[in-house]
């Protein structure tokens, strides 16, 4: 299978390559399929914009989206940023942390990070083929050698609270992936990471943040819709998303 982004003016063809039928991680019982770039291209960050604004997302250096056969569940969404307006439940959220500092840097390897990283995972996903991640794997699927790769740390009183390791684009954000402290759920700290992104998005003049996947039936995807105007990619067209809560 072949794809055609555009680069510096010239039309390039990208190899598709399909994976096997495994267990979906976001439906129970359900298999699924995996396409992805070719690893062995070349991918820099306008190449992989293209390809966000197309349903794909970023796994470490792997370009991919879900390509199940007789299901699309899995939608890609965005954030239309210069026309988000936040609810008044957000608004509590981000009076209720007005005692965090937060701070951008980069992608390198913290044993900091690496531990909260560990403890979200061990208290969300103890029972999945994420628990127990071992520092290279951590490294694998947070860092890439094309892409500009920053880490948001959320601290209070020096401690850290939680990471939103984000992708800085052309014009626009991707949100990678986000883990905090679990025994802090009373802050909202996800929404707040969210909420921080698409501010910064609106600082430096950017159209989008992308928000992954949002899955109608997966109670720990459905959060996204709240973030409006939201839009998701259907039939190769991005076209408004409703909170259809």
């Amino acid at each position: 299978m072949t794809s055609h982004p555009p680069d510096a003016g010239k039309r390039q063809t990208l190899e598709l390559i399909l994976s096997p039928p495994h267990p979906c991680g976001y439906l129970p019982h359900a298999l699924a399929n995996t396409l992805h770039v070719n690893p062995a291209l070349p991918m820099d960050m306008g190449r992989f914009e293209y390809l966000l604004a197309s349903g794909f997302r970023r796994s470490g250096n792997l370009v991919y989206r879900p390509w199940c056969s007789g299901c699309d569940d899995c939608v890609p969404v965005r954030v239309r940023v210069a026309d988000f307006q936040s609810t008044r439940t957000m608004r509590r959220v981000i009076r209720r942390n007005r005692d965090l500092t937060i701070q951008s840097g980069g992608p390198n390897f913290s044993p900091e990070h690496f531990r909260l990283y560990q403890r979200y995972l061990n208290s969300r996903h103890g029972d999945g083929p994420m628990a127990d991640p071992q520092p290279e794997e951590f490294a694998e699927f947070l860092h890439s050698d094309w892409c500009a790769v920053r880490f948001i740390d959320f601290r209070h009183q020096g401690r850290l609270l939680q990471t939103a390791v984000v992708d800085l684009l052309g014009n626009s954000l991707s949100a990678v992936y986000t883990f905090y402290d679990p025994e802090e759920t009373a802050r909202s700290l996800g929404t707040l990471a969210i909420l921080w992104e698409i501010e910064w998005a609106r600082q430096l003049e950017l159209s989008w943040v992308y928000l992954g996947y949002w899955i109608a039936d997966c109670a720990k995807m459905r959060y996204k819709s709240r973030f409006q105007p939201l839009e998701a990619y259907i039939n190769r067209r991005w076209i408004p998303l409703p909170d259809p809560e």
